[in-house]
């Protein structure tokens, strides 16, 4: 979808559905990986993933604009934009926005390193997505100094 006719159509649906112009930028964002759109708060413009469009089609990129647009017109309104917000719960409701976007098929069965620490008091287990420095975090139950256990590839 060419960028002239991504903006026409976003156009189109916020006049339909929110009875209100969409004033500012829609683009295709190439390095959105984990999220179908998003909204920007500073200058209103929004961005969306093209693999979303590519591998579900015009259906699905509708679906994202409409949550997109429900960020934009609430908070230019002044009114609760953000997921957690009931304006926000009731617009996206009212206009059929998707809630979460459709994952992504390789999305899910992401390679994750997992990183297991041990408390030298209490014996505490610990697992990580990330490293933890051990010279400077204690363990949270007994404040007993982190030794590391093992290192894991894990499939999530």
């Amino acid at each position: 979808m060419n960028p002239s006719r991504l903006q026409r159509l976003t156009e189109d649906i916020s006049m339909t559905f929110f009875q209100r112009p969409f004033k500012h930028r829609v683009v295709f964002n190439n390095r959105l990986r984990t999220t179908g759109g998003r909204y920007m708060l500073g200058t209103h413009h929004i961005e969306l993933n093209p693999k979303h469009y590519e591998r579900f089609g015009e259906e699905e990129l509708k679906a994202i604009i409409k949550h997109e647009l429900c960020h934009y017109h609430l908070h230019i309104e002044g009114k609760g934009y953000r997921h957690k917000d009931k304006d926000f719960k009731q617009l996206l409701e009212k206009v059929g926005g998707a809630r979460y976007c459709t994952a992504m098929p390789d999305q899910k069965n992401q390679t994750r390193t997992r990183h297991y620490y041990e408390c030298s008091s209490c014996g505490a287990a610990f697992e990580r997505k990330r490293r933890v420095n051990t010279e400077k975090f204690v363990c949270g139950r007994c404040g007993g100094t982190l030794k590391k256990i093992e290192e894991s590839l894990d499939r999530v």
